[in-house]
């Protein structure tokens, strides 16, 4: 890749010793092998708040929907404090041209979802975000998001790492140049990874590119922006992959002969029975496209969404 991929991370999940007890959190897949493909831009919401390593520990209480952020011991109120600094940060981040953010799972300021948020008899529900993750997501809503916890998910990991690696090249599209030409062929390329998230959503997509007058052209990609990263944000499953591979199946229909088409059809259903990963029936597909010169399917991103050496199909 000419230009890597800038990420927002939560510092201590890159070996930083910021937490509140001056330790760390470190994820050797987001750096050791993630990391070959990203830049990452550290946030640690508490450090940069000044609230001083180590600190006392801090945490969410009363409405989940609106908690406070609180010391554990001394009970002091910091969240306006917090707010008043993530609002700023969030202005700076503007210029990281961020392609997405990796939030620490259960963090008062920077979990995801799930957080423990306490009521008032001191009993946790899981039912918060964290005040600086809450403000980030509301800032910039189309962002791909993720926490450490939920990237040990194949489904999850794969889904986010997609979505940051197709929203580069969207942007990359977009730098080229807002043209309704561009906006066809980037959605022809994407077709099949679509389908793979979201039917209804591909499907809404299409008619989105097929009835492009009366838009304007920077309307027009401001829409296409919006429900291409809703989509991507659905999860993918083996039933709607099976669905592609099936459908991929039929652009060799004049070229396999009898054997190709059978092992074909069986790995398709290894693959939907679960006795196999995704990569095996793709990998297959991916030799007869180059064998027979397929030139839909060669240029499909479904076929090479992300880099094979993050393995992510290996167990999906």
């Amino acid at each position: 890749m000419e230009e890597k991929i800038r990420l927002g991370i939560s510092t201590c999940l890159l070996g930083e010793k910021v937490r509140f007890d001056g330790g760390h959190k470190h994820d050797r897949f987001l750096t050791d092998t993630l990391g070959q493909y990203v830049e990452y831009v550290p946030v640690c919401p508490e450090v940069e708040c000044g609230f001083g390593i180590p600190r006392e520990a801090m945490r969410l209480i009363g409405n989940p929907k609106a908690p406070r952020l609180v010391t554990t011991h001394t009970n002091q109120d910091m969240t306006e404090r917090m707010q008043a600094w993530a609002e700023k940060r969030v202005v700076e981040l503007e210029k990281e041209n961020l392609y997405g953010f990796v939030f620490k799972s259960g963090s008062p300021s920077s979990g995801m979802e799930r957080v423990r948020v306490y009521n008032e008899k001191g009993m946790p529900v899981l039912q918060g975000v964290g005040l600086f993750a809450r403000i980030f997501m509301e800032w910039f809503p189309l962002l791909p998001v993720e926490e450490d916890g939920r990237l040990n998910d194949p489904v999850l990991r794969e889904n986010f790492i997609g979505r940051i690696f197709a929203l580069k090249r969207w942007r990359e599209v977009v730098a080229s140049g807002q043209t309704r030409g561009n906006l066809v062929d980037f959605h022809t390329r994407h077709k099949l990874l679509l389908l793979s998230h979201s039917p209804k959503l591909y499907q809404a997509m299409g008619q989105l590119v097929a009835a492009q007058k009366g838009t304007s052209i920077k309307e027009l990609f401001a829409q296409y922006e919006k429900l291409l990263m809703e989509a991507l944000t659905l999860k993918t499953s083996a039933r709607k992959h099976t669905n592609v591979l099936t459908h991929m199946m039929g652009y060799f229909k004049k070229e396999l002969v009898a054997d190709e088409k059978q092992e074909l059809l069986e790995i398709i259903d290894q693959y939907h029975k679960g006795y196999v990963p995704l990569v095996v029936p793709v990998t297959l597909i991916n030799h007869y496209v180059r064998k027979y010169k397929q030139p839909y399917l060669s240029n499909q991103s479904y076929l090479n969404p992300h880099p094979m050496e993050l393995q992510l199909r290996n167990h999906a």
